[in-house]
């Protein structure tokens, strides 16, 4: 999805994207982070970019790395950061029949 997109674009979108998952509102957003209340709606319909402490600001925010932010083949950075949390407390056993589980999974994507 994102290939096609210019960094601008791409950044707008993300912040979309990602504040959807969290399931709050651009007001919301723009005040928790200390903006004015359309600052993420600015952004999100592109009129504006944030600036670089801006866009930590938002990373702290959604609770996720600058990194995976950028991260575009990962659709869901939040969630699969506490998949993998959970997932170290599993057994080895375990683990190897998630791990098929999910290669099954995939097998059908291709």
């Amino acid at each position: 999805m994102y290939d096609r997109l210019s960094y601008e674009e791409y950044t707008q979108e993300r912040i979309k994207i990602l504040r959807k998952q969290k399931g709050v509102s651009a007001r919301d957003m723009s005040l928790s982070i200390g903006q004015n209340e359309t600052y993420i709606n600015q952004i999100e319909i592109r009129r504006n970019l944030p600036s670089l402490q801006a866009l930590f600001y938002i990373c702290d925010y959604l609770k996720i790395t600058p990194h995976q932010f950028f991260e575009d083949d990962n659709p869901a950075p939040k969630m699969l950061e506490e998949l993998i949390e959970e997932l170290k407390k599993l057994d080895a056993k375990t683990l190897e029949l998630i791990t098929d589980l999910v290669k099954q999974l995939n097998k059908g994507k291709e």
